[in-house]
């Protein structure tokens, strides 16, 4: 449990550094190859579903703070 919960959180340091690199729109391909080169370069080897599945999950994350950030 504490390694799936400190690959959760390298991946959403990871999915918001990306965020803050690539800006612009239509740039998901770059973001998720920033992330992805990130965590292999953390000494982290999960399968590529495993990683789809835990970007979603960080961006999902990161999308309902910024949610919450605009209309409050």
């Amino acid at each position: 449990k504490e390694q799936r919960e400190n690959i959760y959180f390298w991946a959403k340091v990871a999915v918001v550094v990306a965020e803050q690199i690539y800006k612009e729109k239509g740039q998901g391909k770059l973001k998720k190859e920033y992330v992805v080169d990130f965590l292999v370069n953390k000494g982290i080897n999960i399968t590529i579903r495993e990683l789809d599945i835990l970007i979603e999950s960080a961006v999902k994350g990161l999308n309902i703070i910024q949610y919450e950030v605009d209309h409050n």
